[in-house]
């Protein structure tokens, strides 16, 4: 294909196309910088090969590296994306337990959750009355 057929625009190419990735590759596949790249890599959440200087990621690191950044994303603690990270990569667990304790820990985060929501419009609401009270002694004054 010449130049002048050649398309203007085409698709990405396959991340999962690739057998390697360096960290500016996920950094920038990902949308995160390379220190939070490395952060998963001191807690063992990655574990990239060297070349030289460089790291090498591996696809079971890239999937690792985005299971760790969606459990990020539902507010998950550390300790729990790097339990649920752990059950998926063990061979042979069973994929029914699997998804029972991750089932299980979405329950417990989404009661935690809905728990702050009932907390914050407790406080919202007293928050409106004493505005309200401030509000109305004001006026008081002004009158």
């Amino acid at each position: 294909m010449d130049a002048d057929s050649a398309p203007l625009f085409q698709a990405p190419p396959d991340p999962m196309s690739q057998a390697t990735w360096t960290i500016s590759e996920l950094a920038r596949e990902f949308g995160v910088t390379p220190r939070t790249i490395r952060f998963y890599e001191d807690q063992g959440i990655v574990s990239p090969a060297r070349e030289g200087r460089n790291r090498v990621y591996a696809p079971r690191d890239r999937t690792r590296l985005k299971l760790a950044l969606r459990g990020r994303r539902l507010g998950l603690q550390l300790s729990e994306i790097v339990t649920l990270i752990d059950l998926y990569d063990q061979d042979g667990a069973s994929s029914e337990a699997q998804l029972r304790h991750y089932a299980e820990v979405l329950a417990s985060h989404r009661e935690k959750l809905e728990q702050q929501r009932r907390d914050l419009d407790e406080t919202l609401k007293e928050i409106r009355r004493q505005q309200a009270d401030c509000e109305a002694l004001l006026l008081a004054r002004h009158s």
